[in-house]
């Protein structure tokens, strides 16, 4: 059994041991010190090597458009009035021999970066759209004609050659999905015309989309304004993140709000229209929409995740067996969170692979093979027209008033012929289900993931919900042809 032994205050050995312990803390707080210095990664003393080494990459983009000549005549002016020989000479300033106005050139900033030695260079699709000749200006003073390769306006990217004697300074992409909320990052380009210009911020946030179904942008507070467009966002690596494409402002000017579009995007599309002149983007045929928590609710689903599939017209999904109601949980082996990542995650995929797609069906999982088409040659495939509204026997229930679908029904609302369902003839707007957007002339055509042909097959629906616990019945309803599923309250 240990004893413990008392040391006299003013011994040497207790002075010992208060200078040991003294020693040990000093110790203690110079570590905690540098590991907290070294995790909170101060900002850069300076971005100027980081901009000597990327500058010979980026480049000012001109671009020259070809404005047509108008056959416009002199404003109206009294006769006799002062005006009148001034806009008669201002007019006669710019006609040609045969008196229409002669047409004029008209130019456009931008900036870009260059992928690779032989010249390929990135900027945006609106830098470049409908030029008639495009200048490249490089950091070192000298300029090149460029030619397009090719756009995706989907993305807002474009990609442009230049022929150069020797090669070229060019910049790699880096990995944007490793960016982080507060990363320090550095932007480059032509802002207002002012040329080679460098600002510098913090990723503001991650996943940003604006309007496109392939928006992933980076917001970044580095001031961009017009001109940068199409420019570089560097990491501290010297790798290209993000492609700077649009600023929020109600002024026209930079406020601290700039996307640019990451460069997992970007480097896909840019290596697509490289090899092929064009995007290829993978094609899975399904209509699709968010799974809400009163959907998983009514499909006994314990989280509001996954991507709702809606219409299964002809295509690769329904050759593989995928059903409207189903709910993709993963793609390609990647989780599916809501529809706009299954639509990028789709989009990225080879054309004509094979793919596993997990569905959540009848509250079970099941993996379907689904061979991807492409969607390029899908886009101009319309639908199939589906169902819509209103006449004969009315019910009332859920708040709705509805009528099963008849011949003169179907070819007022131009539903196919034979199709089956319950138009609404009209909505409480007190309702849940008016709240939740039913209005006249929808058309119901499944409730609980099985057909309704009439009010007693919905009524049973309900109550089969009911009968399961369930709080919410879910409806598949078309409204001039596009379907959405809508889960609404069954509580009596």
């Amino acid at each position: 059994m240990t004893k413990a032994i008392a040391i006299p205050f003013n011994s040497p050995a207790r002075w010992t041991d208060i200078r040991l312990m003294f020693v040990a803390l000093l110790s203690a707080f110079a570590l905690l010190l540098q590991t907290a210095t070294a995790d909170a990664r101060g900002a850069p003393e300076s971005f100027a090597d980081l901009a000597e080494k990327v500058s010979p990459a980026v480049v000012n983009i001109t671009t020259t458009t070809i404005v047509e000549a108008s056959t416009e005549t002199m404003p109206m002016v009294p006769e006799g009035s002062p005006f009148e020989d001034f806009f008669r000479d201002f007019m006669e300033r710019g006609q040609n021999p045969n008196g229409n106005t002669a047409p004029r050139r008209s130019n456009a900033l931008g900036s870009g970066f260059v992928i690779s030695e032989d010249g390929f260079i990135v900027t945006n699709n609106h830098v470049i759209e409908g030029a008639d000749e495009i200048e490249i200006e490089f950091f070192e003073g000298f300029s090149l004609p460029a030619t397009l390769v090719g756009t995706d306006p989907k993305t807002d990217i474009a990609i442009l050659k230049v022929e150069s004697d020797k090669p070229l300074k060019f910049v790699n992409f880096g990995d944007s999905d490793t960016a982080r909320m507060g990363d320090w990052v550095m932007a480059m380009g032509n802002p207002l015309g002012q040329g080679f210009s460098i600002s510098a911020g913090i990723v503001s946030q991650r996943g940003r989309a604006l309007q496109g179904a392939y928006d992933d942008y980076i917001q970044t507070d580095a001031a961009i304004n017009r001109g940068n467009s199409g420019g570089p966002l560097f990491n501290m690596d010297g790798n290209v993140i993000g492609v700077n494409t649009a600023i929020l402002s109600p002024n026209g000017g930079s406020i601290g709000i700039g996307f640019s579009m990451a460069s997992n995007v970007v480097s896909k599309v840019a290596d697509q229209l490289i090899e092929f002149g064009e995007t290829r983007r993978g094609w899975l045929g399904v209509k699709i929409q968010n799974v809400t928590d009163d959907i998983a609710e009514s499909k006994g689903m314990e989280t509001a995740s996954g991507a709702l599939i809606s219409d299964v017209p002809e295509g690769p999904s329904k050759e593989a067996g995928i059903e409207a109601g189903d709910v993709i949980i993963s793609f390609d082996g990647k989780t599916v969170d809501d529809a706009n990542a299954l639509v990028r995650t789709v989009g990225e995929a080879e054309v004509g692979k094979a793919v596993r797609v997990v569905v959540l069906r009848d509250g079970k999982t099941k993996t379907l093979m689904v061979t991807l088409g492409r969607r390029e040659e899908a886009e101009n495939t319309a639908f199939p027209a589906p169902e819509a509204e209103t006449p004969a026997e009315d019910t009332t229930m859920l708040g709705l008033t509805l009528t099963p679908l008849n011949d003169a029904l179907r070819e007022e609302l131009v539903v196919p012929r034979g199709a089956e369902g319950l138009a609404v003839v009209d909505v409480d707007e007190a309702s849940e289900a008016f709240a939740k957007g039913l209005r006249s002339g929808d058309v119901i055509v499944q409730a609980g993931q099985q057909p309704v042909a009439s009010a007693d097959d919905l009524r049973e629906r309900v109550e089969a919900a009911r009968d399961a616990g369930r709080k919410t019945v879910l409806l598949l309803v078309r409204r001039a042809g596009e379907p959405r599923f809508v889960a609404l309250g069954v509580d009596e």
